[in-house]
């Protein structure tokens, strides 16, 4: 069964959050030895181009209109104040990851999803230098600080930009095999943490 990977774009998304978990998914997809296990899609509130923190222009492939069912949601992190403050994009992440079988973050996209209340009474983490923030926003969350990725089996979260990789490979070890975790971190030359 092919699950969909939906990755949320918004204008001063972090790249790498973005990209490094699109590119482990369809690295996946290339190595799997039975088809493609992951159908990755990006969604952004509407079908416009979102400029990214980087300044690489995105074309988001859907909108929060349009898209199809989403099996796995992931949350990048970024420049995230005005999305977050955003009554759409919120209720959209809330209503998306109550029906998707797994919602991740990356960095600070963990802002998003406790924004969104998906995160209240967990375990979470993020990037180093927003670990305080998200204590002191957030206090029904347990923030930890130093591990690569939380997982809390329906929500995952992890720390900083490329620890998205990490918990991207994590997550195609749960939703697939070690082996084709394995083989994908080979191919992309990362060296994984445990």
């Amino acid at each position: 069964m092919t699950l969909n990977v939906g990755v949320y774009l918004y204008p001063g998304v972090e790249l790498l959050d973005f990209a490094g978990p699109c590119e482990v998914f369809t690295t996946a997809n290339r190595l799997a030895p039975e088809g493609a296990p992951f159908s990755v899609f990006s969604v952004a509130a509407e079908r416009r181009p979102a400029t990214s923190r980087a300044g690489v222009v995105i074309q988001p492939d859907y909108s929060f209109a349009d898209h199809p069912p989403i099996d796995v949601v992931l949350l990048p992190g970024g420049v995230v104040d005005e999305v977050m403050s955003d009554a759409a994009v919120v209720g959209w992440i809330a209503e998306v990851s109550a029906a998707a079988r797994l919602t991740a973050s990356v960095c600070n996209g963990a802002f998003l999803l406790a924004a969104a209340g998906v995160l209240d009474g967990r375990r979470v983490t993020t990037h180093w230098e927003d670990i305080d923030a998200l204590r002191t926003r957030f206090p029904a969350l347990t923030v930890e600080d130093g591990p690569r990725w939380v997982d809390q089996g329906d929500v995952v979260t992890s720390a900083g930009i490329s620890a998205g990789i990490d918990m991207s490979l994590h997550l195609v070890e749960r939703l697939q095999s070690r082996t084709l975790a394995a083989a994908t971190a080979r191919q992309m030359d990362f060296h994984r943490a445990s």
